[in-house]
């Protein structure tokens, strides 16, 4: 199903959204005089992974910054299950990956992974996943007392994504993961998230430029206008999960993709204009 328009003209609630989704309600974002993005809302719900696709400069990472509650909104609100990004990340509610592993040096493999259910202790959310089994999941087991100059690039993204779901947290923000990697490793990397993401029944919100990793991973997919950044499209991905390599080539996938690439060109020729218009 596809639904297209900007969410901005939709009203904005004048009360926090509350319940175990994560909500953004009217959110803007301004520098100064530029607006890098529009007011817009959002939902991801818990055990749904949301893409947002869009142009360079269109405002993923801003957003995802917003959500994080690494950057603040100019406008609007946003909730993460019921409380501010700040107290979902003060309680452990949240994870961030960011584009580079940022592995500690001094720190082996497995302290590495363990590192976020180290720091503040007293506010580890419950019972957590297991370093250990999730080091052996994706691979690593052998390389658990190694130290991050002794991996190649992918098996420290590896580290980095046994690091946020060992925080045990209901949602991980990922600011495009793999985009330093190979096209053979990153394939295998975003086959290995939908293996993790599965039966923990995370909330992901994953910025990626890449069509077939959107396509291939998410529920969603949200498509974003160029700045000042709107979402424009709203796209559910009905295709069968797990998901496996063999579903690349298929119909339906591919279909999927051609939707996508016709609103990002369609958002990249609007700009064009606009640009043209205005020198």
């Amino acid at each position: 199903m596809l639904r297209a328009g900007s969410t901005g003209s939709q009203p904005v609630p004048s009360a926090l959204v509350t319940g175990q989704g994560l909500h953004v309600r009217g959110v803007s974002k301004s520098f100064g005089p530029l607006e890098a993005l529009a007011p817009l809302d959002l939902d991801v719900e818990p055990g749904e992974l949301v893409t947002l696709l869009g142009p360079s400069g269109c405002g993923k990472t801003t957003l995802l910054r917003i959500v994080a509650g690494l950057e603040s909104a100019t406008t609007g609100v946003v909730t993460v299950g019921g409380g501010t990004p700040s107290a979902a990340r003060s309680t452990k509610q949240i994870g961030f990956v960011p584009q580079s592993p940022a592995l500690l040096p001094w720190r082996t493999v497995e302290a590495n992974a363990g590192l976020l259910p180290d720091v503040n202790r007293g506010a580890n959310p419950g019972p957590m996943p297991d370093v250990s089994s999730l080091l052996e999941q994706v691979g690593l087991a052998e390389f658990r007392d190694a130290s991050p100059r002794e991996l190649s690039g992918g098996m420290q993204q590896r580290v980095a994504l046994v690091r946020a779901f060992a925080l045990g947290a209901p949602f991980l923000l990922m600011d495009e993961p793999f985009a330093a990697l190979d096209e053979i490793t990153r394939s295998d990397m975003r086959h290995l998230l939908a293996e993790l993401c599965e039966p923990m029944a995370v909330g992901v919100l994953f910025v990626t430029h890449s069509l077939a990793e959107a396509v291939f991973l998410s529920d969603r997919i949200v498509v974003m206008s160029a700045s000042p950044g709107r979402i424009i499209a709203d796209i559910s991905v009905v295709l069968p999960r797990p998901r496996e390599q063999s579903l690349l080539t298929a119909p339906e996938f591919m279909e999927l993709k051609r939707q996508c690439l016709e609103l990002i060109r369609q958002v990249t020729l609007n700009a064009f204009q606009q640009q043209n218009k205005a020198g």
